[in-house]
């Protein structure tokens, strides 16, 4: 997925941003792809990954407004799907679909 600037991971992490909507920060992140995608990653891997698709244009970040008491008053930063991020899912999926839809059934080969 060179071609668009996205590699597997930051793909996963784009996805998994928009299945949590608002509640898309590090640490939700990294529990998602854990509990969901059977895919443990480190919390600093989730942060590297952040930071790469914010500075590409996939994604902004926001501190929440409501400070939360169980974080010591510190806001979550909440990641967004840009634009632009979401164009780059469209266009992956529509070329993972076709290639999918042209492929021979794999069933037969067993």
């Amino acid at each position: 997925m060179k071609e668009n600037g996205l590699g597997e991971l930051q793909e996963l992490v784009l996805l998994v941003i928009g299945n949590l909507n608002q509640d898309a920060y590090g640490l939700a992140i990294k529990e998602f792809m854990k509990e969901k995608l059977n895919r443990p990653i480190s919390i600093s891997a989730v942060h590297a990954t952040l930071q790469r698709l914010e500075k590409k244009g996939f994604v902004t970040s926001e501190y929440d407004k409501s400070t939360n008491n169980d974080r010591g008053g510190r806001p979550k930063l909440i990641f967004t799907i840009t634009a632009h991020g979401e164009k780059t899912l469209s266009e992956i999926r529509s070329m993972r679909n076709a290639l999918w839809n042209g492929m021979y059934d794999l069933s037969l080969n067993q």
